[in-house]
């Protein structure tokens, strides 16, 4: 019983942080910045599901100087 007991926690415990570790999102997208104008194509990891990676990528961007263009592909690691 202890042993059935165990190896339902240790399966529930390696799902769970199987899910934590799936919560980053590989974002590729293009970006500028202006006067002089600068543009930009380059991946990114973001800490957040793929779901609200843009809003999250858009304020990295901007803390940067950059505005984001667009958004060409997004992927979960």
């Amino acid at each position: 019983m202890k042993r059935t007991a165990s190896l339902i926690v240790g399966t529930l415990g390696a799902l769970l942080l199987s899910g934590a570790a799936q919560a980053a999102c590989q974002v590729e997208y293009k970006a500028k910045r202006d006067s002089p104008l600068e543009l930009y194509y380059d991946v990114a990891v973001v800490d957040a599901p793929c779901a609200s990676a843009e809003a999250a990528l858009r304020a990295r961007l901007a803390a940067r100087g950059l505005t984001l263009l667009k958004i060409l592909s997004k992927r979960e690691t």
